[in-house]
């Protein structure tokens, strides 16, 4: 990967053992703390005024009315060039659920990984990243793929921090669905889009040590989004598969695309994410914010 997504996101040593994992985070410890991170964005969230039906369309009025973040761009921020695709996000909440409806530009969708807990950012995914009460610690991570395969665990620190992912925690009540504006796994033609919705339940952001925070009007949550996306190639048996330099014979790293740039290439920096603000009001009822703060 370009990025640290890969392998110092992941970079526990009980669970991922590659050289490479061990290179990077190295690079981590020589000084990427350093780098000064850009300013966070910020989502105002409104309450949904029905229950939304988790179908990967996002037909509810609610769903029309919410504003949608700014597109994505480099995990570094721009000291990189633009997303060659938009992505881009909105968000809705009641009582119960937290709401995140994900648009996702893409010319070729493919996802062949259809179990349980496998790591789908190995190939194209969508990942959101959750600290309920912003202290940096005891967060959690979901990772979609486009036929609607997840991968989640919490994490009760960051990597760096001697954190472990729990890989056997999941989001109990998790609700998903994707829908495909193209088709997928089909290298013959082109596609457009892929939309994503989810329903996370406030009461399954929690572990046998840490409550649920229940958010009310005017709290503030911090929270990230990433799109992993790799180049690719066609195989003899026309499966796609990530693309190797042909010199070095590597798979080429892959890019990673984010809501609130990190300033460096680590997602597992939640002092670095967006912030995430709740209004009792109705979305619609007031002027949406999504913004970056100075």
């Amino acid at each position: 990967m370009k990025n640290f997504n890969l392998l110092t996101k992941k970079n526990s040593p009980d669970i991922f053992q590659t050289g490479a994992a061990l290179t990077l985070a190295a690079l981590i410890t020589a000084g990427a703390q350093a780098q000064t991170p850009p300013s966070p964005q910020t989502y105002t969230c409104y309450r949904a005024e029905k229950s939304i039906t988790i179908d990967g369309r996002m037909n509810e009025h609610s769903w029309k009315k919410a504003a949608w973040t700014s597109s994505f761009v480099d995990i570094e921020g721009d000291k990189k060039p633009l997303p060659l695709q938009e992505t881009r996000v909105k968000m809705l909440w009641n009582d119960q659920y937290l709401y995140i409806a994900a648009q996702i530009e893409e010319e070729h969708i493919w996802a062949y990984q259809d179990k349980k807990d496998q790591i789908v950012y190995l190939e194209n995914d969508f990942e959101v990243f959750l600290d309920p009460d912003g202290d940096t610690e005891n967060y959690y991570e979901l990772e979609i793929n486009a036929i609607n395969n997840t991968f989640d665990l919490f994490l009760p620190k960051p990597y760096r921090k001697g954190g472990k992912a729990q890989l056997k925690w999941d989001i109990k009540g998790l609700k998903s669905a994707v829908s495909v504006n193209g088709t997928v796994n089909n290298a013959k033609d082109k596609d457009k889009r892929w939309t994503l919705e989810i329903a996370i339940p406030f009461e399954s952001l929690s572990t046998e040590n840490v409550k649920p925070v229940m958010p009310a009007d005017g709290s503030e949550w911090r929270i990230n989004f990433s799109r992993v996306n790799w180049q690719h190639e066609i195989g003899e048996d026309g499966r796609y598969k990530r693309k190797r330099n042909a010199e070095t014979g590597k798979i080429i790293p892959e890019y990673n695309w984010v809501w609130s740039p990190q300033g460096i290439i680590n997602m597992h920096y939640p002092e670095y994410w967006g912030k995430l603000v709740f209004s009792k009001a109705k979305a619609g009822k007031i002027k949406e914010v999504t913004t970056a703060q100075n």
